[in-house]
């Protein structure tokens, strides 16, 4: 990894055959911005060339009327990104875009290769040439081994060396293909709007674009898109990889009303709030829902306790997500100006908070602290998973065990830490039965330790016999 860790994951979109590619794209980069707040681009395809526009910031900040209408054609990618591996620049911001000696290139990646330093390091022994310090960059360079006669081949052939979390959205001058990893880790989904295709990190971003949602791309999947259809390649069948769906999709990142991994995040998150208030119980006034990714959560708790729920936060929505901000001194800022406690709702009452995670634990510490500054009689956290003990490496902002409160502190510690009354986690077993498919299915790494593929670390491409030729 960088000498930054991973921080977080990101948005795709692309859409093949529609005369306004680049607007739906915009739009679609607009309902995916949750997963991305650092920087954003599209790529548009005439048929004949690639336009790209990259910018830092958020996707209406730079994307106007006069920049759509540069970025001709009837096919598009888009990305909306927090860092990854790879430090917040504009190097950085994708889609990357390429000229290779099979014509032009654009890539929208979501995720985190686990084995990406190694094959850079192969890479560059090559002759290979870099030009950020992203992961996704390497996929670029190994789809251009010259044995590869098209664009397919380029696909296929990378893929086979490749590791990790990767839902990918690439897009060349004549067609657009989708690529998820064969664990599964990041959702990716397949749309139509009219006689055009779509694919997404969420559905979310069909419902902006009155799109119909046809299916989840499957694990270990490829689909290409072209003038002829779509067609669908299997890579990976047989080799019998287990599926690894990252769970934290549902309780933090994915949108409420997106559908992704067989369910509605809104709904999964409802139960979850309902097992943990069976698993740990509060005698207390009022449920309040951390907002936004705690109010589902609040609701099943409320629902299932019999407590009223109060939103006795208020929220500016002008602020970002606190936890995905990748320098710490803005993600301690930005709680400040992001909640405000309304003291005549929490004044005098016993409040059990429902927040979806604590990871570093500044985060709740301020919350807490603003309910007692409101007058909060009792503070009581629940938590709607268990706590974070483990690093990911496929593309969530746990990116050393130093910076995980609950590796370093016993839950009474950090009950103590954070001045609460009481604090109750989900239990790992609470977390899988709120999921409708078998609990083998979903990644728990962070919470558990236990990963579903190797990682690779710096002694690995000392280790490893070099395989490229």
């Amino acid at each position: 990894m960088s000498s930054e860790g991973v921080k977080d994951h990101c948005g795709v979109f692309g859409i093949f055959g529609h005369e306004k590619a680049a607007e739906l794209t915009y739009l679609g980069l607009f309902a995916l911005q949750h997963r991305g707040e650092e920087s954003a681009g599209i790529v548009a395809s005439d048929g004949k060339k690639l336009y790209l526009h990259r910018a830092m910031g958020l996707v209406g900040d730079h994307f106007t009327p006069d920049i759509l209408a540069k970025l001709l054609g009837r096919s598009a990618v888009g990305h909306v990104r927090y860092s990854t591996t790879g430090s917040s620049l504009i190097s950085n911001a994708q889609p990357f875009m390429v000229d290779y000696s099979r014509g032009s290139v654009a890539i929208a990646h979501n995720g985190n290769l686990t084995n990406a330093q190694y094959l850079r390091s192969e890479l560059e022994a090559y002759g290979s040439i870099f030009g950020s310090t992203s992961d996704t960059e390497i996929f670029v360079h190994l789809m251009a081994k010259p044995a590869y006669k098209n664009t397919q081949e380029s696909v296929l052939g990378a893929l086979g060396r490749v590791e990790g979390a990767y839902s990918m959205a690439l897009l060349t001058e004549k067609e657009l293909i989708g690529v998820r990893d064969p664990h599964g880790f990041r959702p990716l989904c397949l749309g139509k709007v009219g006689g055009a295709y779509v694919i997404a990190s969420e559905t979310c971003a069909f419902d902006l674009i009155e799109a119909e949602f046809v299916r989840e791309i499957s694990p270990g999947e490829v689909v290409i898109i072209n003038d002829k259809g779509l067609k669908s390649f299997h890579p990976f069948k047989g080799k019998n990889l287990p599926l690894a769906h990252c769970i934290f999709e549902h309780v933090y990142f994915a949108r409420p009303d997106s559908k992704i991994f067989g369910e509605n995040v809104g709904l999964v998150r409802e139960r979850l709030g309902r097992i943990l208030a069976r698993e740990h119980p509060a005698d207390a006034d009022l449920v309040v829902p951390v907002p936004d990714s705690g109010n589902f959560a609040g609701l099943g708790f409320a629902n299932e306790s019999g407590i009223p729920l109060a939103h006795g936060f208020t929220r500016n929505h002008y602020i970002g997500r606190t936890f995905i901000n990748p320098l710490q001194e803005m993600r301690t800022f930005k709680v400040k100006i992001k909640l405000n406690a309304i003291q005549e709702i929490v004044s005098g009452k016993r409040i059990v908070v429902i927040d979806d995670s604590i990871v570093r634990g500044n985060t709740s510490k301020s919350r807490v602290g603003l309910l007692r500054k409101a007058g909060a009689k009792e503070v009581h956290m629940r938590i709607s998973c268990p706590p974070h003990i483990s690093p990911c490496f496929y593309g969530i902002d746990f990116p050393s065990k130093e910076e995980l409160i609950a590796c370093n502190k016993s839950v009474d510690e950090i009950k103590r830490y954070l001045n609460v009354d009481s604090i109750g986690y989900l239990s790992h077993e609470g977390l899988l039965s709120a999921v409708s498919f078998p609990k083998e299915n979903y990644c728990t790494a962070c919470f558990t330790g236990k990963y579903p593929t190797k990682i690779f670390d710096e002694m690995d491409k000392f280790k490893l016999e070099r395989t490229w030729a």
